[in-house]
């Protein structure tokens, strides 16, 4: 089993929706996934609640309460967990020593750039992200032209890590959210485009 963690301490930017379409492009693919909420608003459970029996299966794991971190259903493909916000010290170690890989969306505001900064450069201190052990990928999430996208490219840079993706800000992941489903579960053409945006974001987890 592959465990991605969807975290930024800031709230707000987009974890739920990046860890729905993750949990629903890999369930896509004919894997077996589960999405845990870890987030006490428990927006990712409310989504698998509504989500349609024709839809790809994704599993449900309720980690709400800190102690039920690590239980997850037998003989997974993936685990996506979906981290609450202002996530910190043990319990950012707790959940970053589940994953493999952790997924940051930062949203191209200067609050979103600068509360990023700070969680990466806390989360780069733990244990496991120091030896390697687990992947830190940006996404630049919501994005839309003009001066704030302008703002998060600048950020990029004096990071010196570029996101796997820039993912555009588009109503359709509200809408079709509001159904239980995502992007990856409408073939129509229409959703093309946006699909294709989350290309990098996959090819660096296979």
């Amino acid at each position: 089993m592959k465990t991605i963690l969807v975290a930024n301490r800031k709230g707000g930017c987009g974890k739920t929706i990046v860890a729905l379409t993750l949990a629903a492009a890999l369930a896509g693919r004919g894997q077996r996934v589960a999405l845990a909420d870890a987030d006490r608003q428990k927006s990712a459970s409310r989504w698998l609640k509504q989500r349609p029996g024709s839809a790809a299966p994704i599993l449900a794991v309720d980690w709400t309460d800190a102690g039920d971190f690590g239980e997850a259903p037998k003989k997974l493909d993936w685990l996506v967990i979906d981290a609450p916000g202002a996530l910190r010290g043990e319990r950012a170690t707790r959940l970053v020593a589940e994953a493999e890989a952790v997924m940051t969306p930062i949203l191209p505001s200067w609050f979103d750039v600068d509360s990023s900064a700070r969680f990466l450069k806390e989360i780069e201190e733990l244990k496991r992200v120091r030896k390697g052990k687990v992947g830190v990928h940006l996404i630049a999430n919501r994005v839309r032209p003009g001066r704030a996208a302008a703002r998060l490219e600048a950020f990029f840079r004096g990071l010196g890590q570029a996101p796997l993706a820039w993912i555009a800000d588009r109503a359709a992941y509200a809408e079709l959210a509001e159904q239980g489903l995502s992007i990856f579960d409408r073939p129509q053409r229409a959703y093309a485009p946006i699909r294709a945006q989350w290309a990098p974001v996959l090819a660096a987890l296979d």
